[in-house]
């Protein structure tokens, strides 16, 4: 039996879908023939053109032709996708055979449906790996993709994705209950959560960082976002707190990443002359370790429409890395949940500038509480969102999966 994911980025690429991808195509490769169907490109580099064909780490990884648009305009990026995906199906289709299994993850959205109908087709097996749930992103931004005729039909063509597949993963609870609200049986999802490697990121002191005198933060005390700048999270009230805080020279803000988001960021940031913004680009994987030990303390947000349809896998990065988090978004979503209960760190609602710049001054003060959170997240990181357990949970699913096969 085959394993086929399929995905627009794959290794070397170093976005977080990539990286998860890479993670697990990797670890299965001891029990499986693994196969990645991917993209050329680079998550951040649309230009870019990697081997049509590679083997590495025992993953046979098929790169297929798609249009390099990029992500600035929404036209651009539907032509990107709507390539991606023929290309993507087609390729899938000379590799399926009966009883293999396809992994779809959402990247692009709606990769689902030409999955699905490959396996149909083949008589492989089709497991979803949502790392988002899609259309309902598109409706809650407005987008008309995601609303009307042409919205009522994508959840159509989509639901009978889920609904035909053998599995369909969602990464949390929340997201869960809206895969089960879309008519899919409970038998047929399954919560596993993303991950970080506890192995490779583990807690070490801030103030010994080498980056700390590499990018001028000695003696600072560092809030940290690290990641994708999308949509679907909440900058204002980080910019704003920001400008709160100002003149409290000693507290700098350390944005690392892209996405949609971060040109406005930039311009905001320009524009209100806020000095304590320091803006870094995605780190290599071998400096995140050190990139998320920068900060004595991570913001992760999400706006509180997409709870159920997004979880920031962000978080488990920084749990890895032993660092509170200041979570901006519901109390009571996935993440502001996880927060709460294991009492590694704080939750301000969205808008409240205030009480995040409150939440950032308080933790600079209490160096003793913030260590107790950093310290309750990597214990709850142990328990729950190490590498180790979600490899041991993916085996599990995929052996179930393949003895429907025999």
């Amino acid at each position: 039996m085959k394993l086929i994911f399929v995905n627009r980025y794959y290794a070397p690429d170093h976005s977080a879908t990539s990286q998860l991808l890479t993670d697990l195509a990797t670890a299965l490769t001891a029990e499986f023939q693994v196969h990645v169907v991917t993209s050329r490109q680079r998550y951040d580099d649309p230009a870019a053109s990697l081997p049509r064909y590679e083997l590495d780490h025992l993953v046979s990884i098929d790169r297929v032709y798609a249009t390099a648009f990029g992500r600035a305009s929404l036209p651009g990026r539907a032509l990107d996708y709507l390539s991606f995906c023929v290309s993507a199906a087609l390729r899938l289709y000379r590799l399926a055979r009966r009883g293999d299994v396809i992994i779809a993850k959402t990247d692009p959205p709606l990769i689902s449906v030409p999955a699905g109908w490959v396996a149909r087709l083949r008589g492989a097996h089709l497991v979803n790996w949502l790392q988002d749930v899609f259309p309902e992103i598109a409706a809650e931004l407005g987008l008309p993709i995601g609303r009307g005729i042409v919205g009522r039909a994508l959840h159509r063509i989509r639901n009978t994705s889920l609904h035909h597949a053998a599995t369909n993963v969602a990464l949390g609870s929340r997201m869960a209950d809206r895969v089960a609200a879309a008519g899919v049986p409970r038998e047929r999802i399954r919560v596993i959560a993303n991950w970080a490697d506890g192995m490779s990121l583990r807690p070490t002191v801030a103030a010994e960082n080498p980056l700390r005198v590499e990018w001028g933060l000695v003696n600072k005390f560092v809030v940290g976002y690290s990641g994708n700048f999308g949509r679907v999270h909440d900058f204002q009230t980080m910019i704003d707190a920001a400008e709160a805080l100002r003149t409290q020279s000693e507290i700098v803000f350390l944005l690392i990443g892209a996405g949609a988001q971060l040109p406005q960021l930039e311009i905001a940031a320009r524009d209100r002359r806020l000095t304590n913004l320091v803006f870094k680009p995605y780190q290599p994987r071998s400096r995140l370790s050190q990139s998320l030990g920068v900060a004595d303390v991570h913001v992760v947000s999400l706006r509180t429409e997409f709870e159920g349809l997004v979880v920031p896998s962000k978080f488990y990065g920084i749990a890895a890395a032993g660092r509170p988090t200041i979570f901006i978004g519901d109390e009571n979503g996935e993440i502001g949940a996880i927060v709460r209960e294991t009492a590694s760190g704080l939750c301000v609602a969205p808008g409240d500038a205030k009480g995040l710049a409150d939440a950032i001054e308080a933790l600079r003060v209490d160096p003793t509480a913030r260590e107790g959170m950093g310290r309750n997240a990597r214990r709850a990181f142990e328990l729950r969102f190490d590498k180790s357990i979600a490899m041991a949970a993916w085996r599990s699913l995929l052996h179930a999966v393949e003895q429907k096969s025999v």
